[in-house]
């Protein structure tokens, strides 16, 4: 069985399950998927992915604003808390920095990512984090801002093992995307050889980054299965063990008890 920890299910094209999300839920279980956690980008979004997704346990939200959006509004500390408060939320963001997607003066990104930092903290729920061309400062504030109180997760990773490093010792988690199974991702795939086996989870940001053999079409979760034995195969594991200890790591890092696992079966 196989968690998606970082998926946009309300973005994804529903056209290959009859329109219709039940079906996609229905096709997801069957494949093995036993847990997705569905990220919020912006507030605009937000009501409706709630909606979506409020009748199945097996979906769980985090709630926040992308770094990218800088048309969108903003939500105050307290809207945030409030949102966030939801028994059906268990993260925080995706929230971070990106430098690639957005220029000039970016202290407006710093300051959404310090807000959603603190309402972690007063709500005591892991960060998702998001970071492009902009690694290092976001980990700078991520200590800065005590984060590893609560810790996280650094989603879709990109970086080094030197970066890795840095992160589980700020008390994050590593979590693999499709990109760790392209041929030209080889720091990625160093990292996923030697990450501890109790801090990594495996995502598929869809339906974006759909691995080998999808490359560049649609992604879904239940290809979530090829990034998991991507990750076998450089470990020199099995897909069933890469599966088993992903899925304890996301049950420990988002405090999912034993009872809430099995709501879907």
């Amino acid at each position: 069985m196989f968690i998606d920890s970082h998926c946009h299910l309300d973005r994804i094209d529903l056209a290959p399950y009859a329109n219709d999300f039940n079906v996609f839920v229905g096709a997801a279980r069957a494949a093995g998927v036993e847990h997705m956690l569905c990220i919020a980008i912006d507030m605009e979004s937000y009501p409706a992915m709630l909606a979506q997704t409020a009748p199945y346990p097996d979906i769980s939200l985090s709630v926040g604003v992308h770094p990218n959006v800088s048309d969108g509004r903003e939500p105050t500390l307290d809207e945030l808390l409030g949102l966030a408060a939801n028994a059906k939320v268990i993260a925080i963001g995706e929230t971070g920095l990106d430098y690639f997607h957005s220029q000039g003066d970016l202290e407006w990104q710093f300051q959404r990512f310090r807000n959603h930092i603190a309402v972690a903290k007063q709500l005591h729920k892991p960060l998702i984090i998001h970071t492009r061309d902009a690694g290092q400062d976001a980990l700078d504030v991520l200590q800065a801002e005590g984060a590893d109180a609560v810790g996280g997760v650094i989603h879709c990773f990109t970086e080094d093992w030197a970066y890795a490093q840095r992160a589980i010792d700020l008390n994050f988690y590593v979590s693999f995307s499709g990109i760790v199974t392209f041929k030209n991702a080889e720091a990625i795939k160093d990292v996923a050889r030697r990450i501890p086996a109790d801090r990594f989870l495996i995502e598929t940001d869809s339906p974006y980054l759909a691995p080998v053999p999808y490359r560049g079409k649609p992604n879904y979760p239940i290809y979530v299965r090829h990034v998991a034995e991507h990750i076998a195969e450089l470990r020199g594991s099995s897909i069933e063990a890469v599966a088993a200890q992903s899925s304890e790591n996301f049950y420990r890092l988002f405090g999912l008890d034993a009872g809430r696992r099995n709501l879907a079966a």
